[in-house]
């Protein structure tokens, strides 16, 4: 863990993008809203090459990502799963393992809050990682299920705010090319 009034640096980050597969996305709550922020997010990883992983959960019954997040998703590495917890799944935890040993957070975006999302932040904290858990990137089924989620999350230490406050965090001021490039994004949000 950070000591507490240190801000988060884009090099010791990565992104960690979990199950916004077709399937289980058409019964989420807020779609459109999780779809959206989780989009802007991979951009900007890319932009501030922060490191990105992916997961999908039961590709063979749930399906690829959602139509934009696919069109992202290309050349991430993403193992599918059958367990909850993203930490859990082998393939996925080598990846992890193989990140620069700068990197202390996790910022996650997917569904759903209650479960993959919760499991896989309860597995980052076991293993020295800080969750940063995109509270408009992620969502459940139900939206008290999702409030629920972050309750949990953020009582167990997980760090929760929106996509935007994360990314001004990372960014750290204005003027930059970065900040340039970064900009027609979050505006695209509203």
């Amino acid at each position: 863990m950070k000591p507490a009034g240190q801000l988060l640096t884009a090099d010791t980050c990565y992104l960690h993008v979990i199950d916004v597969q077709e399937s289980l996305m058409r019964q989420i709550h807020g779609v459109e809203q999780v779809t959206s922020v989780t989009a802007m997010m991979m951009k900007f990883a890319q932009i501030m090459e922060i490191p990105v992983l992916a997961n999908t959960q039961y590709k063979k019954g749930l399906g690829l990502y959602v139509p934009e997040l696919e069109e992202l998703a290309v050349g991430i590495p993403r193992p599918d799963k059958v367990e909850f917890s993203a930490m859990a799944n082998e393939e996925t935890l080598a990846l992890v393992e193989k990140l620069p040993k700068n990197i202390t957070n996790v910022i996650l975006v997917g569904v759903e809050t209650h479960i993959c999302i919760y499991q896989t932040a309860m597995g980052a904290l076991a293993r020295g990682l800080t969750p940063w858990i995109v509270s408009d990137g992620v969502s459940s089924r139900r939206r008290e299920h999702h409030e629920a989620g972050i309750a949990r999350l953020s009582a167990a230490g997980a760090n929760v705010g929106p996509g935007e406050m994360l990314i001004y965090e990372l960014l750290g001021r204005a003027g930059t090319p970065q900040f340039k490039q970064v900009l027609p994004l979050i505006v695209a949000q509203g």
